[in-house]
Formats: C-alpha cells, structure tokens, sequence
C-alpha cells in the first residue's frame, strides 16, 4: 500500500483511538515508527508488530526466509529483542503442499536463527501466496528508538546496501542475472539483530528499518519526527551490484513512483541527476538494513564495534538544523 493511501486508511483508526487516552501505549498511531510498544513496567517494553506480503523471489524457501526477516525487522528497528512469532499465511488452494512448506520452513529457519519460536499462527485460502510474521519483543523504555529523537550533528548510517526492489523486479520480468538474484536474497535473508544490539549499545535514540517507503520515504518520516533535516551523500550511499544497470533499464516496482510521487515534496536534490538514479532512492526495499542516527561522539566506537562483529556500516549522510531531506550528487 503506498504512503498516500496508509495515511488515508488509518485516519478513521486515529479518530477513535488518541494515544493519550492508554497512557501506557508509548508508540501507537500518533507517531509513524516500525511497531507498537507497550509499557509493563520500569524496565520493561512489549513491541508488537506484524507484516506480510506476496512473493518477491521464485524460490518459497527463500520467499518465506525474507518475509520472517522483514517481519522480525520491526521490533529490531525499535531497540527491542524478539522472543515469540506467530506465522500468517495466505495459500492457493490449487498450490501443492510442498510450496506451502518450503516457506513455512524458510520462516522457521530465520526464527530460529533468532532465537525465537515460532508458536502457531493462522492460515487461509487466498488466490496469492502471502506470508509474514506476527513478532513480540520487548526492550527497555529508556533504550527505544523511534523515528523522532534524531539531532544536529548526528551522524547517518545504514547497515544494508539499497537496489531490492529494483532487482526482483528485473527478476519478475525475466532479466535478472542470477548472480545478482542470490547478492540481493542473501541481504535481504540477513537479520538485523546485531545493527539493533549495537544502536543500544551505544545509546542510539533515533532509527528505522529501510522497506517499503524507500531510503528517502522513510528518511522523511524520521527528519518530520525529528524536526530536522537529514542532508544525503550519494556517493556515499551502498548499492547492490546489479541495481544501477536495473535502474537504467527502469525495472523498477509501482512503489518506487508512489513514494516518489507523495515524498518528493520533501527531498531537494543538488547537482547533476539522471531520473535513474533519483529513482534508486525511492525503490521501495524488502528486508532493507537499519538507517541510525549516532551521535558524533560516539560514532568512532559504534564503528569499531561494528567491524569486530562483521557488521557492514556506510555513513550516508548527517543531520543538520532546519527540515525535510537534501540530497547532494
């Protein structure tokens, strides 16, 4: 669903339900984060959250392996550790038994490599396969992050190159090489457990997951929040290998124009652009990496940490005094 029709769908939601009347709903539909989170008590936080979608790779086992990350993504991209999934699948009827199971299967494997159950879940016939995750986590209060929080002077990074959706769509139309088919599967496979346990560590307050919204749609969904701006190096930001030659060929999905259709009110680029590559940065993404906000001082250490457990960190870009995103070639 795009950005523009969210908003419309849950207006009537919001009207029924203002956040200050559950004092304990810390984030709820006043703020636009990753998932829900509930207080219990002083030291803890339940997040819940839930996704799904329609195959993006041929292969089920690979399909249901990247809707359980991208499900378990929420509650990594709050600061929060997952501890239970429920699974919510969507099957054809005609669709043979063993397809069903593969995905199921590649979503266990993921769960387990988190380290959670899988414990159940709901299931019905519908005319396309959609699967996803119902995941709970918790975390503290004091060590959320959400999308607001992020101040002059921090520092951008993100953890995931950008170029999926631009490359499983090449893939759906029949000109995706396979080499570049596996590079994009494997990132999108990859958790964001270890981006999460070290935006805590090191006090990060301001984050989100990079999906369906693209880097600059939900970039401007953390500068509103933040009430700054986020300024964008291009050259600095990561890109599958085979995404600018997709770019180029324009595979990308319908989402990429929505997003860039609600979000480029907000994003000014400076120097020399091909639509191509403006594109890139609204290719909405499945399973995208964490784009975090780390303090200056910081940044040295959250570094260092991140190459002792092999955890890839661009610096993409900084946040600065004023509004919206600027983006320099």
């Amino acid at each position: 669903m795009s950005a523009e029709a969210l908003a419309q769908v849950l207006w009537p939601i919001k009207q029924v339900f203002q956040d200050e009347t559950f004092p304990d709903l810390l984030v709820g539909l006043d703020s636009p984060d990753d998932a829900a989170v509930w207080r219990i008590d002083a030291e803890r936080a339940l997040v819940v959250s839930t996704d799904f979608f329609t195959p993006v790779v041929d292969d089920p086992y690979d399909y249901g392996a990247i809707a359980a990350a991208n499900s378990l993504s929420d509650i990594y991209a709050m600061g929060g550790k997952p501890f239970l999934a429920l699974n919510v699948v969507g099957l054809p009827p005609q669709l043979i038994s063993q397809v069903g199971a593969e995905i199921m299967r590649g979503g266990a494997d993921v769960a387990k490599q988190a380290g959670i159950p899988l414990a159940g879940g709901h299931t019905v016939q519908d005319e396309e396969p959609k699967y996803g995750l119902i995941v709970l986590g918790f975390v503290h209060p004091d060590q959320m992050i959400t999308k607001g929080g992020a101040s002059p002077g921090e520092v951008l990074v993100l953890t995931k190159p950008l170029g999926f959706g631009v490359t499983t769509t090449a893939l759906k139309q029949q000109k995706a090489a396979k080499e570049d088919v596996e590079e994009v599967v494997n990132w999108m496979k990859r958790l964001n457990d270890k981006a999460a346990e070290l935006a805590v560590e090191f006090s990060v307050r301001s984050g989100t997951d990079i999906t369906g919204f693209s880097l600059l749609g939900h970039a401007a969904e953390m500068a509103a929040a933040s009430q700054a701006r986020f300024v964008f190096e291009y050259r600095n930001i990561p890109f599958v290998s085979g995404a600018e030659k997709y770019a180029r060929k324009f595979t990308f999905p319908g989402g990429a124009t929505d997003n860039r259709m609600y979000f480029h009110d907000q994003v000014r680029f400076t120097g020399q652009w091909e639509e191509w590559s403006q594109m890139l940065l609204f290719d909405p993404q499945t399973s995208g990496g964490l784009l975090l906000s780390v303090a200056e001082d910081r940044l040295r250490g959250f570094l260092e940490k991140a190459a002792q457990i092999d955890l890839p960190v661009w610096q993409v870009g900084k946040v600065v005094e004023g509004k919206g995103i600027i983006v320099n070639r």
